[in-house]
């Protein structure tokens, strides 16, 4: 059994990788809101070249550490042009992530199930709907995964392989201080839970002396503790009591944001999270449990069960936060997949599986239909090529069943890996980039272009304070006013070159507020739609003030 990927392998690997991450990733507009407020927070790192502090326009965002900061603003300051005002460029570091992490799984399951099982594991996580909507988001998660899975590799090595080396014992600590730069604690949960159940498990700790003990916490120590010591200075502690008493310990114990659900939720979304891979995951089960005493089995179950457990009991709930696990998923299903002895299924079984794979054909009809059902239902439009390619993303999801059920290993992938192309890319690179109405920001930012009377004026804005308008319109010259007398008072301040965003509510407040000040305002553009990160319907109104010649209706 060949147990390593050839570099034909690998070639092959990133281009399938690339081809399913790629569609949308330039085209698709900053998401709100973590996303836009990563950004604007690297966007100024990259501007002012302070990396130390994290700020959003001028306040602390102390919420996580500085890594994925460093290297958004490092992707920005070297591939984007001086304004540091190309999405896209913010993005790289979460591509990378993802293709490191694929990278690894692959490399996982080929060491220790064979070239099939290594060539499955990597391919279903690179078509994995979750992984790939974090591929194309700049944020931490992906980031985080590629450092989970190099530890978790390393460890894995030292766990089966007594002549494990001081390269593996280097690669884990070295992955824990990124991982704590990027995320804090996090990494230390999965990795803590690993090994705590593979010791409860076999009841021996000897094999940890591997990891090089004496030496190796030194090194997490030298990447992650500097700037741990250097933000606390400048900060006088108030970024540990923001970052671990507020936003982790908040999570855990109540749910932030409205992002609650109760245990067992990440179990309810997983044929949708893991899709398309769920389907070949579930026939992954009875495999993992005949084969638990193989050690690369029971370390892939240690890494699994208890760190699902964790966030299934942790209060706060998002689908990506089981995403850790998702690699060592893949590595199973891969190896299930491949298994030279498998053991007959039953009819039972093979009942089961029919059961199963009904249902994740359902979930596979509902995604193969999200592009589509969003065009008509948000822009009014029956597009024929979303329709088109979702047609046929089902028709690949429905080849990949019979396949499998036929036995066709390597025909039944490469379905799954088809159907996860045309599905992913429907979604995010043809669909969503075209809803208009629902990305607000980018049609705010046009009509701002079309009336600003000057090249570099203000925009004042309420209540729509969007972080991806203020990534769009400048993070130093997008004022985020608290109310509409606030903004009245905003504009008259830059009467000459600024522009107000006055919502439907405040603009009677906006409008007495201008007159009490002298001020004549002018409406240039009225901004319907709808804000999907809370679901408001919005009015939005964009004001500038009026010149002399120019009545209040704005006629000249």
């Amino acid at each position: 059994m060949t147990r390593a990927l050839s570099l034909r392998d690998w070639a092959m690997l990133l281009v399938v990788a690339l081809a399913l991450l790629l569609p949308g990733f330039a085209s698709l507009p900053p998401v709100d809101r973590d996303e836009g407020r990563y950004v604007v927070s690297s966007q100024r790192m990259a501007d002012t070249g302070d990396r130390i502090d994290i700020r959003y326009q001028d306040q602390p965002r102390y919420l996580q550490p500085v890594g994925i900061y460093w290297l958004q603003s490092t992707a920005a300051a070297l591939l984007d042009g001086p304004e540091h005002d190309s999405i896209w460029a913010y993005r790289i570091p979460s591509l990378l992530g993802a293709l490191i992490a694929i990278a690894l799984a692959g490399w996982i399951g080929a060491f220790y199930f064979g070239r099939g099982a290594g060539l499955t594991a990597a391919l279903l996580l690179a078509a994995c709907f979750s992984l790939n909507f974090e591929a194309r988001i700049a944020k931490t998660d992906a980031v985080l995964l590629a450092s989970i899975v190099a530890a978790q590799l390393a460890l894995m090595r030292a766990y089966t392989d007594p002549a494990s080396g001081r390269a593996m014992a280097a690669l884990f600590w070295a992955a824990l201080g990124i991982g704590l730069l990027v995320k804090g604690p996090l990494i230390l949960i999965v990795v803590g839970a690993t090994i705590a159940a593979l010791v409860a498990w076999d009841r021996k700790v000897s094999w940890l002396l591997r990891l090089r003990p004496l030496w190796g916490p030194l090194l997490t120590l030298a990447i992650a503790v500097p700037w741990y010591v250097a933000i606390g200075v400048i900060t006088d502690g108030a970024f540990y009591a923001k970052a671990v008493g507020q936003s982790l310990m908040g999570k855990v114990a109540n749910s932030q944001q409205g992002h609650s659900g109760p245990p067992g939720y990440h179990l309810a979304l997983f044929a949708w999270a893991f899709w398309p891979g769920s389907l070949l995951a579930v026939y992954a089960v009875p495999f993992a449990w005949r084969a638990r005493a193989q050690p690369a089995v029971r370390f892939l179950l240690c890494w699994i069960i208890p760190t699902w457990v964790v966030f299934e009991l942790v209060a706060t709930k998002l689908p990506h936060y089981v995403l850790p696990t998702y690699p060592a998923i893949a590595c199973l299903a891969g190896a299930a997949l491949f298994d030279p002895n498998p053991a007959p299924i039953g009819r039972l079984g093979r009942l089961a599986f029919a059961v199963v794979s009904l249902l994740w054909l359902g979930v596979s009809a509902v995604l193969a239909s999200v592009g589509p059902l969003a065009l008509w239902r948000i822009e009014g439009v029956a597009s024929p090529v979303a329709i088109t390619l979702g047609v046929f993303g089902f028709a690949a999801a429905c080849a990949a069943l019979v396949l499998l059920w036929r036995r066709r290993k390597g025909a039944a992938i490469a379905a799954f890996v088809l159907a996860g192309a045309l599905v992913l890319g429907n979604t995010f690179g043809y669909a969503a980039p075209r809803l208009e109405q629902m990305w607000m920001s980018p049609r705010i930012e046009a009509a701002v272009r079309l009336a600003r009377p000057c090249e570099n004026g203000s925009l004042v804005t309420t209540p729509y304070h969007e972080p991806s308008l203020v990534f769009l319109h400048g993070r130093t010259s997008t004022i985020l006013a608290p109310s509409g007398a606030a903004a009245a008072q905003a504009l008259a301040s830059d009467s000459a070159c600024g522009l107000a965003l006055v919502g439907a509510v405040e603009e009677a407040d906006f409008l007495a507020s201008a007159a009490r000040l002298g001020l004549d305002v002018v409406p240039t553009t009225r901004i319907l739609g709808q804000n999907y990160s809370n679901g408001d319907e919005l009015s939005l109104t964009l004001y500038r003030a009026a010149r002399a010649h120019e009545d209040e209706s704005g006629a000249r």
